[in-house]
């Protein structure tokens, strides 16, 4: 082991010397453009901060769209990635490995879930929600309900449940059987499900839908409506899930009631980078919904990825991560409020995952002047501007973002500006 690996591990990695215009020009030649031109090339990070390739720094307000939980380069998420790897990288689904099983058990304990519930390990978000779909399908019911606005992943199953026409358009025919209703409205919500409805699908709080929580007892109905109808209730926890809200999970936030779902899909934050999604199955009945040989997926489970998931919980669990996210959340929240600039509507979410409703739709050129100025900053829809950092910000960092954010936009509503 030692010196000689290393050393031929930095000879395998590209070097990263080179100018950002330098690196986007190969990217332009060799990586398909489903992503559109990169805003910039990164090469680092470490913490809430990431430099791209010409040594600028930035404060990453964005986490990879919710994802680096604990921060770049943690140093408990480094070294379980690193000691697993040397120990065991992969083996096929045909074995266990202690890290999968470990966090099996660990996921089910902080989702609340009842005696006899199962996870199923993927690799993604949209993975997660194609196994729920699938179960849905199990029921032998023909019928899904959704929500307008919603969003369940680009797969061609989460893309049957996702309700933006752009992202459904061009693959139709999707999946059939989905039907969608307004997110919140509980009566439309019960005219829709009946006995024919196999699942209702729910984001407890719309991420790509313009960051939109559940509104107080909209979960409980979706609950009692289901239970009523005999139909599975799956919430999406991918991108509000993994302590994004201040609780483990959304639905166990204040004002949902003490929902118990019968399924619950997560990812993103869950790895802290690494990739790995999971299948939530609340309750015997509904893990054996999916039996031997109905779904898989070569790599979910795997013992790096597992390992990484690990780290990522035992982090937020010993440094007390959740209590973070509420105060540094709440102090953004009200930092912004506070600020009475023209331009913002109001703040919307929980914890770490805030929408800035804005009077115009000017979202990207926001994001261009934020970038300019330092900060990652995504718009979520053209009036919305979202914010999910790594659930480790601190109190310093988001009121550097809060003194900026009136440049910010003042830079991105000025005739002419060059961003």
């Amino acid at each position: 082991m030692g010196e000689l690996d290393v050393r031929g591990a930095a000879e395998a990695l590209p070097v990263t010397e080179g100018s950002g215009q330098a690196w986007l020009q190969r990217h332009t030649s060799s990586v398909m453009g489903t992503y559109g031109v990169p805003q910039r090339v990164l090469v680092r990070g470490e913490g809430c901060y990431v430099w791209d390739a010409d040594g600028r720094r930035y404060l990453d307000l964005l986490a990879g769209i919710a994802t680096n939980a604990v921060g770049h380069a943690h140093p408990l998420l480094v070294a379980a990635v690193t000691a697993q790897l040397t120990t065991l990288g992969h083996v096929s689904n045909f074995f266990a490995t202690a890290p999968q099983i470990a966090l099996a058990e660990q996921l089910l304990a902080v989702s609340r879930a009842p005696a006899g519930s199962r996870v199923f390990f993927c690799n993604s978000g949209a993975e997660a929600n194609e196994a729920a779909f699938k179960m849905a399908r199990r029921t032998g019911r023909p019928k899904v309900v959704a929500a307008v606005d919603g969003f369940h992943g680009r797969t061609m199953g989460a893309l049957a449940l996702t309700h933006k026409p752009q992202y459904r358009a061009p693959f139709e025919p999707l999946p059939g059987g989905v039907e969608h209703v307004p997110f919140g409205d509980v009566g439309a919500l019960g005219r829709a499900v009946d006995g024919a409805t196999a699942a209702v699908f729910l984001e407890p709080v719309q991420g790509e839908g313009g960051v939109r929580p559940a509104p107080p007892g909209y979960l409980e109905a979706a609950r009692r409506i289901t239970r009523e109808h005999g139909a599975l209730l799956v919430l999406d926890e991918v991108q509000s899930g993994i302590g994004r809200t201040g609780a483990w999970f959304a639905h166990q936030l204040p004002g949902h009631g003490d929902v118990v779902p019968d399924v619950v899909t997560t990812a993103k934050g869950l790895g802290g980078g690494i990739p790995i999604g999971a299948t939530v199955a609340f309750g015997e009945h509904n893990a054996a919904l999916l039996g031997a040989g109905q779904h898989g997926t070569t790599f979910g489970g795997n013992p790096v990825a597992s390992a990484a998931a690990l780290a990522t919980l035992h982090a937020i669990e010993r440094d007390d991560v959740l209590a973070n996210v509420r105060a540094v959340g709440a102090r953004l929240r009200d930092g912004i409020t506070g600020l009475g600039h023209p331009l913002v509507v109001g703040v919307r979410g929980e914890g770490l995952l805030l929408g800035i409703e804005l009077t115009a739709p000017v979202g990207p050129a926001v994001v261009a002047a934020a970038l300019e100025q330092g900060f990652i900053v995504n718009a979520v829809r053209p009036d919305t501007i979202r914010l999910a950092p790594p659930l480790v910000l601190t109190p310093a960092q988001a009121d550097s973002f809060v003194r900026a954010l009136p440049g910010v936009l003042d830079a991105a509503t000025t005739p002419g500006d060059p961003t």
